[in-house]
């Protein structure tokens, strides 16, 4: 990410660039400034930081149990103190998201992607091999964490932007036309770009609020050149669009070229003598004042592909202003389905993706293209699914509700959406071709501008319908205003999963349901106070599908027209990686329901009736749950769960306690009890049928009301009273 070893280069050799600073003197002295009127910041209301968010994620990230799929309501409090400090010293943020990946970038995010997927290899071999967490080293973000951090921050009344084009452009562009006191992110382009400060986000110190600010001027002044050449030379180093292979031989000319005047020898080289001898050479390269205004100097001896390569990497580091030669007009740009939408669609998509609330269609409608990264999916293991191939029929109804209404059914021209999505056998060359398919409706699918902008309470009723669809479970309409939100949207995802996947058990859908309806109990801290005796590598596999799963949630509901608010939709709200663990082992431990559900009984009640509700749905569609408890993998012994008699037949006989959690999760100590080795009674579940299956608006983070929705929208009906949909506002 950035200039290759230029930031190692400043740490190392330009000591006077790299300025430890105070945020909230600056912010003092911002202020002074612009009471004087005396810089451009005049018109901003208080000192402005813009963040890159996504550098920041690894440090906002700071719970224990990453591997679980997030601990999202500690996250919750981690973001809202992290926020706090920021405002109390008086400065104002704006976040920024990467909101898409440039065509240009592309093979740097697919050797990425590869990277991290040799880094997550290891992350399952050692819990296989340890039944723990590694440590740091091999830290892997939760998925969808900038997904639902853009969320978050919005529900903290932040301002929040996700990018159209490269978020490091759009950053340093807002940065520098509002006047901002600097930018706060982890990349050493923000060195390059003629912008606000570049303030280190890897080097904030949150007591004190300090940092290191990298000073471009300074840096101009160490090696010889004006802030207008860094753009070049950085080129030259090798970014993310001029690779670093690419002018390998440059380089080495001028490093033979610097040696030679310096009388260095290779072995007796200076510390940084790559960024002082292409910083010699671009210094060289302007010698006469009427080439100032050149992108890429005639000087410089280089192929025509490689000059137009260069002209490429320079332009994209040219703010608007800074040059006569133009970047593009985004607003300009023609759009991947534009005989499929409308225009007023289009603008929408735009307005809903740059405000964080358009998850997936923007991509789809306006790019045709789509991309997920890493999720922690296990290569070696055969049963379960890659989240990719488990949600590609729900992309597919998304794609058919946006592109596909008011077709008369005809295959010709049908259109087909560019995916990029990392799972155990992709080897990411190129993308897969993905063509939508129209959702099930007994009437003729709505149009997206009536589901949109129509109003009326039949038009309420078919983005419900349309909603369901997508997930095929059109049979909880009824749920609809009758249980909160968080429940009904938990509950379309785990059928949805069940569905998909065929390996699934009834003890899988124990611990995803019970842990959904006892989450809505608990507070962060309780939710810290869980210990995990051991961790299960399917567990946490379970634990990534589910939350990957509220990502399809999300881009389904703004597909619909947004049946569902969005804070519903939130992790934070039905999800918690630790508790999911915890709920997973005492399922597959025979635990009783009762014990399941906390001694709750209205969580029991609340869990039975939805699970009686998915178990119904699935039958009607001939996928049969069965009872395959699931004994810890190989070498790992564990404590079963409380007042429990039974275990499975196939496991381990000497299992131990290994520690306890509060909150619903282990409560031995220390010490194994004997267990019934003869009589299974895994089929005291009755709710369950065991014969074999014949496959083999943004609401926040507070805590859901215990029981009913608060909503006065009461249930749907199943069936609109129209044969075809009403014509917009009706």
């Amino acid at each position: 990410m950035g200039v290759k070893g230029l930031q190692h280069f400043m740490d190392s050799c330009c000591p006077a660039a790299c300025v430890t600073v105070s945020l909230r003197d600056m912010a003092r002295h911002d202020v002074t400034q612009r009471l004087q009127g005396c810089t451009s910041t005049a018109n901003a209301t208080s000192p402005t930081l813009v963040v890159d968010g996504m550098a920041c994620l690894r440090s906002w990230y700071s719970c224990k149990d990453w591997v679980c799929g997030g601990q999202w309501r500690e996250y919750m409090d981690v973001l809202k103190g992290w926020v706090e400090a920021f405002t109390s010293a008086g400065i104002r943020l704006v976040f920024f998201f990467d909101g898409v990946v440039e065509e240009k970038k592309r093979q740097v995010w697919v050797k990425r992607r590869r990277r991290v997927n040799g880094e997550i290899s290891k992350v399952f071999r050692h819990m296989k091999a340890c039944g723990e967490q590694p440590g740091r080293e091999l830290f892997c973000l939760p998925s969808g964490l900038a997904t639902f951090t853009c969320f978050a921050l919005r529900s903290l009344g932040q301002e929040v932007f996700c990018s159209v084009r490269e978020a490091d452009y759009e950053i340093a562009s807002y940065a520098r036309q509002h006047g901002c006191m600097g930018i706060l992110g982890q990349d050493s382009d923000f060195i390059i770009y003629d912008s606000a400060p570049y303030l280190s986000v890897a080097k904030l110190r949150m007591d004190s609020l300090t940092t290191v600010m990298y000073d471009r001027h300074g840096l101009c002044r160490a090696i010889g050149l004006t802030v207008a050449q860094l753009p070049l030379l950085a080129c030259l180093l090798g970014n993310d669009v001029v690779s670093e292979e690419k002018m390998q031989h440059i380089r080495n000319d001028a490093t033979a070229a610097y040696r030679t005047n310096h009388h260095t020898t290779h072995s007796g080289a200076p510390p940084g003598q790559k960024v002082l001898a292409v910083s010699h050479l671009v210094s060289s390269l302007w010698g006469r004042e009427e080439q100032e205004n050149e992108l890429i100097p005639q000087s410089l001896d280089v192929s025509a592909p490689h000059r137009e390569l260069l002209e490429s990497g320079v332009c994209s580091y040219l703010l608007p202003g800074h040059h006569t030669f133009p970047r593009g007009d985004i607003s300009a740009q023609s759009f991947a389905f534009e005989k499929h939408v409308s225009p007023e669609i289009f603008k929408a998509c735009r307005e809903k993706h740059v405000a964080t609330e358009g998850f997936m269609v923007y991509s789809v409608v306006c790019q045709g293209v789509i991309e997920c990264s890493n999720t922690l999916e296990d290569e070696e293991d055969a049963e379960l699914l890659p989240q990719a191939v488990v949600y590609k029929p729900c992309r597919q109804r998304i794609y058919g509700l946006l592109l596909l209404h008011g077709r008369d059914g005809s295959s010709v021209d049908l259109p087909a959406i560019r995916e990029w999505f990392v799972y155990p056998g992709n080897p990411l060359k190129e993308p897969d071709m993905v063509h939508p398919v129209a959702i099930s409706l007994p009437y003729e699918q709505p149009s997206l501008d009536l589901l949109w902008f129509g109003i009326g309470p039949e038009v309420s009723t078919l983005r419900v319908m349309s909603f369901l669809s997508i997930f095929d479970c059109q049979e909880f309409c009824d749920l609809y205003g009758d249980v909160e939100d968080a429940l009904l949207a938990a509950l379309c995802l785990v059928t949805y999963i069940v569905l998909q996947v065929h390996t699934l058990s009834q003890e899988d859908v124990d611990a995803y349901l019970s842990q959904a309806v006892c989450l809505r109990l608990k507070s962060p801290a309780e939710l810290q106070q869980i210990k995990l005796p051991v961790l299960s590598s399917r567990a946490v596999q379970l634990g990534s599908l589910y939350v990957r799963g509220l990502g399809n949630l999300l881009g389904a509901s703004c597909a619909s027209g947004g049946p569902l608010p969005n804070g519903a939709l939130m992790p934070w709200h039905s999800f918690d990686g630790r508790l999911f663990h915890s709920k997973y082992l005492l399922a597959h431990g025979g635990t009783e329901e009762t014990v399941l559900l906390d001694g709750d009984s209205s969580c029991l009640s609340l869990f039975l009736r939805l699970r009686e509700k998915l178990i119904e749905t699935c039958r009607k569609r001939g996928r049969v749950l069965q009872s395959r408890p699931r004994a810890p993998e190989p070498g790992h012994r564990v404590t079963p769960g409380p007042r429990t008699r039974e275990r499975h037949a196939g496991c381990d006989e000497n299992w131990r306690g290994k520690g306890e959690t509060t909150g619903g999760g282990w409560s031995e100590r220390g010490e194994a009890r004997e267990y019934d080795s003869g009589e299974r009674r895994w089929q005291r579940r009755g709710h369950f049928n065991t014969r074999s299956h014949p496959h083999g608006h943004d609401e926040g983070p507070q805590t859901p009301s215990r029981g009913r929705s608060s909503s006065s929208r009461g249930r749907i009906r199943p069936t609109p009273r129209w044969s075809q949909p009403p014509a917009p506002g009706t």
